[in-house]
């Protein structure tokens, strides 16, 4: 098993120590999670529908599986292993049925630090992850890490907006998100995407500038070049 990162020492020990707020932010918020996002699901899940249909063949990861809403679209025939922080958020994944015929593996797990041996998978997806990662940028690494030479990343994520008069107010609203659930609505994630070391990045608006479809690849070389 490889390295659990690339950056290591006082920034990993402090993502990881972050990561304990998070897990218990959403362990609290498991059991009404998908009662509060039910009206904002009606416009995403096309997204998911799309995103997942977009996924290549083989092996693929699912990082931040939460309470499952991404089951119903895993692509026939897959084998899928989903990871979450949240040992409730599992818990509610776990009483949801999946599209038939694909194989599911859900486990309990820290993007940060992903218990899996360099090149494992063939893919990995995440659907608005990054925004409640502690350290965005190590969980990106540890997915190329785990990518196989080539490996597709998917991601549907929400960003800090460019636009002049929008960026400002996120900036000032983002502690509300945070302290409320732990997400931040901040953040600059195609730039960190790039900053871990993927390439061939295709990024696509889907809510004016601020919900992007990302997709890149891992180095042809392998997970750790460059």
């Amino acid at each position: 098993m490889g390295a659990p990162s690339e950056l290591v020492g006082d920034q990993l020990e402090a993502a990881l120590e972050a990561s304990g707020q998070t897990r218990r932010r959403y362990d609290r918020i498991a059991p009404i999670y998908d009662a509060v996002e039910w009206a904002m699901e009606r416009r995403v899940r096309h997204w998911r529908e799309n995103l997942w249909a977009r996924l290549p063949a083989g092996l693929t990861l699912e990082a931040g599986v939460g309470t499952g809403r991404n089951l119903p679209y895993y692509p026939a025939g897959r084998d899928v292993v989903g990871l979450d922080i949240s040992p409730r958020m599992l818990e509610r994944a776990r009483r949801k049925p999946g599209r038939s015929g694909s194989r599911v593996v859900l486990e309990l797990g820290d993007v940060q630090r992903l218990p899996h041996a360099d090149g494992t998978f063939d893919a990995a997806v995440a659907t608005f992850l990054f925004c409640s990662v502690p350290d965005p940028e190590l969980g990106l690494r540890e997915l190329r890490r785990v990518l196989k030479p080539g490996g597709r990343l998917l991601l549907l994520e929400h960003v800090l907006s460019e636009r002049h008069f929008v960026r400002p107010l996120m900036r000032a609203l983002d502690p509300i998100p945070f302290h409320l659930w732990g997400a931040h609505i901040d953040r600059e994630t195609v730039a960190r995407v790039r900053a871990a070391g993927f390439v061939d990045l295709d990024v696509h608006d889907l809510f004016l500038d601020v919900v992007k479809r990302i997709e890149a690849r891992n180095t042809p070389e392998g997970s750790h070049a460059g």
